[in-house]
């Protein structure tokens, strides 16, 4: 569900609802919001003497954004062309989709809500800028994105994680993303090696683009209030990314962030990953033809950055009962010996930088030793997006 940007105007926050109408919605706001109880998760809005309240969910992430300075200085640091066709997801009461309108060709807006769709067209179409705004009302996560330019958002946190993968690990080319997102997971997309923040969200999103820090936001420029405050930053697409198979790449970085600040050597060396990686490797050196098609599998991330290994158990022991001592001890010791080649035995996942990891996934390849299963057929990102939502974890 996605989070709802539109304009207030002589509004109050009163205990059990907010009442204003569409004319009220086209006005400049100034008004400021108060924290409200958590117990009360409806916000009610009324048309003046017309129809049913609509009911706006805090749980849901239906956070109102109220401040017309932010939302202008978004479309600006945007850098739209007149050319553009712009992407937005969640326009919600088309508070930000009227600014686009103003700036870009066309704006494809993507909502899953039908109420926020009935007034986003009525808003559009008041204003006159109908002939350029196509809808589609279904769920960001589900559908396949049109063509478009550039990206200007305003983001629910619940799906702030799959819907960068699904953006940057994506088929369709764009020039930037300009995100409102929570301020946290911000910082982790910023974060740098050795910062308390960098994770594997930063390594894997910093492999295909860069992301600049524009402004924070208070969670007082919010109706209801959230409970932190959040941030906006621009994505850009790298135009040259390191020639590396995706697959193997986000199987790698999982098992390196399964646990950040240990020691990569104390990592390889537990034996269900010894096990792991043995059967992996030799399904991989025994697979007739391997594809070599770069396209990223969202699948890969459901254990990212996870505090313990999800490694199926009745597999490895299933496969363990196949493997002598011997043959442990040997591939072990070939594990080992790969890490101590490139001086990657007593260092941490936490600060290294993604030419060191990348360093480290040739050496491991080299010498045979892979992490992605390539008997397994590979499913589109956009097919199971949702499999992504612990790209940040």
């Amino acid at each position: 569900m996605h989070r709802f940007p539109e304009s207030l105007s002589n509004t109050r926050f009163v205990p059990t609802q907010l009442t204003l109408s569409l004319r009220q919605l086209n006005a400049r706001s100034s008004s400021r919001c108060h924290p409200k109880s958590d117990n009360d998760d409806n916000i009610h809005r009324r048309e003046d003497n017309q129809g049913a309240p609509l009911h706006l969910y805090k749980s849901k992430g239906q956070h109102i954004l109220t401040n017309p300075r932010i939302l202008d200085s978004i479309v600006r640091k945007s850098h739209i062309k007149p050319t553009d066709t712009v992407l937005e997801i969640g326009p919600g009461t088309g508070n930000l989709t009227l600014r686009l309108l103003q700036a870009a060709r066309k704006v494809v807006a993507v909502e899953i809500d039908k109420r926020m769709v009935e007034i986003l067209h009525k808003r559009v179409s008041e204003m006159g800028f109908e002939d350029q705004l196509t809808v589609i009302c279904k769920d960001a996560l589900k559908t396949e994105f049109p063509q478009f330019d550039l990206v200007v958002a305003n983001i629910p946190y619940g799906i702030s994680s799959p819907l960068v993968a699904k953006l940057v690990y994506g088929d369709k080319p764009f020039r930037s993303a300009t995100l409102l997102l929570q301020k946290e997971f911000a910082r982790r997309l910023l974060a740098n090696p050795g910062d308390s923040e960098f994770n594997r969200l930063a390594v894997n999103v910093k492999l295909v683009a860069d992301v600049e820090l524009v402004m924070d936001v208070s969670k007082r420029d919010f109706v209801p209030s959230p409970k932190v405050d959040s941030s906006v930053v621009i994505i850009r697409p790298k135009a040259e990314i390191p020639d590396v198979n995706l697959d193997e790449w986000s199987a790698f970085t999982r098992t390196c962030f399964c646990k950040k600040n240990k020691t990569l050597g104390a990592t390889f060396k537990g034996k269900r990953k010894v096990l792991e990686l043995l059967r992996l490797s030799r399904t991989t050196c025994s697979t007739e033809s391997a594809n070599n098609d770069d396209n990223y599998d969202c699948s890969n991330d459901a254990a990212a950055d996870d505090d313990n290994e999800e490694v199926d158990s009745d597999v490895v022991y299933c496969y363990s009962s196949s493997c002598s001592d011997t043959q442990l001890n040997v591939f072990k010791d070939k594990i080992i010996g790969v890490l101590k080649s490139g001086g990657f035995e007593a260092k941490r996942p936490s600060k290294l930088c993604n030419k060191e990891l990348l360093h480290l996934l040739a050496l491991f390849n080299q010498a045979g030793i892979y992490f992605h299963d390539q008997s397994k057929p590979r499913v589109r990102d956009a097919d199971n997006i949702e499999l992504a939502a612990a790209f940040s974890s």
